[in-house]
């Protein structure tokens, strides 16, 4: 549809140009769907964009715009609204059309178009998608599932709209936070053989460093108990940790194609390899025996530590992360997604800010940065911390509420919205909680195609035979509302905004809720013909509503 409203647009750009009445060049044009959806089905501002250029009111230039349209016979109607917003309405002719195309193209219709990444190339686009990325200090927690969810969506977002995508995972497993881990583990060690070893201060205090400690003593029995190197405590702990990590993914249907390991930047040279560049360009300084970034070339606020004083001289997180950026872009990425919490942002604006000076083109780089997960319970927030283990894990939500309410609930919100996931409203079996409500949609439209066979009435097998102008108002705006998704879905996936997706879906559902709840609208009813009619229709809603789904990962149950 929007390709269509463009083309029509410019051929009416074009004529009044012919004519005299414009003078500006044809721009880009911006096509959406109108704010009241009683204006029409789809609205372009290009008179605004162009008003400064003609110097002429926008409204009047829409105007002359609107004289100029050749209408098809797809368009019913053109108006010009508010300031100057040109608003079409679709003929009903070509709503049937589209609704033939759904039913014919299949599983194929429900996914995003693909669009140019970057303009030029002709193979197929690269994208990474970088996210979860949690070191393996102990379980995931709820806090690491909303960048798991949202970095697993972004991926098969574009992977469904053909793009070449790389899941990347990216941890260190060296530094302070593991050799505390190491030092937990075999205080832990030692406690199971009976010998009075207090945890480290900062230690990790979690029931699964026992655990890691029970299994280490299972299989080498005290053969550790004079070992002081942390190496033999700290490999186990990693092992142990990521074995659990990938089962919690594994879940929630989140896979990843490369592990990519901090340590082996730095041990490459590649770390170092970006201080000395960075030094050349004169953007370090040294100060209190630490490295720091100069924040003022960069346009940044402040200065920023790249490596830390101390005899160990250790690199901060920043640091390897501007090799591996760099790295990112060798590799010939179209684009890099980077999913971080709210407490990165400033270090992942420094990181992209130093990856440039050093005359790299950034612009394949993005950030989805989230805010972060309130988990409630009863109305009483739930404390979060792994290392004191006041938290609850990613698999015990999973096991509280199941998959794909965490996975729904996780993209129910915008990314940079505080999300409050609500223990009680997730596991309600009722129309508020909107992953219910949806999949209750889906089951709903199941059940009509089920009574109907048990009436002897299906759809036959060529569908062009159902008489599809016997659908009212009501119907119509349904089949509307399911065949516009590919373009909400390819939207999501250009702005990585996945949020929109669940939204529209439970608005979908709603319509069809509403649609379904009233006794006048029984789908299966005396007129045979208009059976089928509806019948067509509700297949194609069903199948959106899968569509969706499947793109959110989370199942479209037939029956509930």
């Amino acid at each position: 549809m929007k390709e269509l409203i463009v083309s029509i647009l410019r051929g009416a750009i074009e004529r009044a140009r012919a004519a005299g009445q414009l003078t500006a060049e044809i721009p880009s044009i911006g096509i959406e769907a109108p704010r009241d959806s009683a204006h029409g089905d789809v609205a372009s501002n290009v008179a605004l964009t162009i008003a400064k250029a003609e110097r002429k009111p926008p409204r009047a230039i829409a105007e002359i715009i609107k004289s100029h349209v050749a209408m098809p016979a797809e368009v019913s109607e053109v108006s010009v609204a508010g300031p100057g917003f040109i608003n079409f309405k679709m003929s009903s002719p070509y709503w049937h059309s589209e609704m033939r195309r759904a039913a014919s193209d299949g599983r194929a219709f429900w996914k995003p178009r693909a669009w140019e990444l970057r303009p030029g190339a002709n193979e197929r686009k690269k994208v990474q998608v970088e996210f979860l990325s949690a070191n393996p200090t102990g379980p995931l927690t709820v806090g690491h599932g909303r960048n798991a969810v949202l970095g697993d969506t972004i991926a098969r977002l574009y992977e469904a709209a053909g793009f070449d995508v790389t899941r990347e995972y990216y941890f260190n497993d060296g530094g302070r936070q593991m050799k505390l881990l190491g030092e937990s583990v075999r205080a832990r060690y030692l406690q199971e053989h009976g010998i009075d070893a207090p945890l480290p201060e900062d230690g990790y205090q979690g029931e699964y460093i026992r655990d890691i400690a029970r299994a280490l003593k299972a299989e080498r029995g005290d053969a550790l108990v004079s070992v002081t190197d942390l190496e033999i405590f700290r490999a186990a702990a990693v092992k142990a940790i990521f074995a659990d990590i990938k089962q919690t993914c594994t879940r929630l249907g989140i896979r990843f194609d490369v592990y990519t390991n901090e340590l082996d930047l730095i041990n490459a040279g590649l770390v170092e390899a970006v201080l000395k560049a960075l030094r050349d360009c004169h953007l370090t300084f040294e100060k209190d025996g630490a490295i720091w970034l100069r924040g003022e070339p960069l346009g940044l606020p402040k200065d920023a530590v790249l490596v830390r004083s101390g005899p160990d001289r250790q690199p901060t997180y920043r640091t390897p992360d501007i090799a591996y950026h760099i790295e990112k872009l060798k590799r010939g990425f179209d684009l890099i997604v980077d999913v971080f919490g709210a407490d990165h942002i400033a270090e992942h604006q420094e990181v992209v800010a130093a990856v440039k000076a050093l005359g790299y083109d950034t612009t394949p780089i993005h950030a989805i940065i989230y805010q972060f997960v309130t988990l409630t319970r009863a109305g009483e927030k739930v404390k979060m911390s792994t290392r004191k283990a006041t938290y609850v894990t990613l698999d015990e939500l999973i096991e509280e509420v199941g998959a794909d309410v965490v996975r729904f609930f996780f993209l129910f919100r915008k990314s940079d919205s505080q999300l409050d996931f609500d223990l009680e409203l997730a596991k309600k079996q009722a129309p508020e909680n909107p992953v219910f409500y949806v999949q209750y949609a889906h089951a709903r439209l199941a059940s009509i195609f089920r009574e109907g066979a048990a009436k002897g009435l299906t759809l036959p097998a060529d569908l062009s035979a159902v008489d599809l102008k016997l659908l009212g108002a009501e119907e119509l705006d349904l089949a509307k509302r399911a065949v516009g998704l590919p373009e909400v879905m390819s939207a999501a996936a250009e702005a990585l905004e996945p949020h929109r997706i669940p939204f529209y879906l439970l608005e979908l559902a709603g319509e069809f809720h509403r649609y379904y709840n009233k006794p006048a609208n029984r789908i299966i009813g005396p007129d045979r013909e208009l059976s089928l009619a509806r019948m067509y229709m509700a297949g194609i809603l069903k199948d959106a509503i899968a569509g969706g789904l499947e793109l959110l990962g989370v199942s479209a149950p037939e029956r509930m």
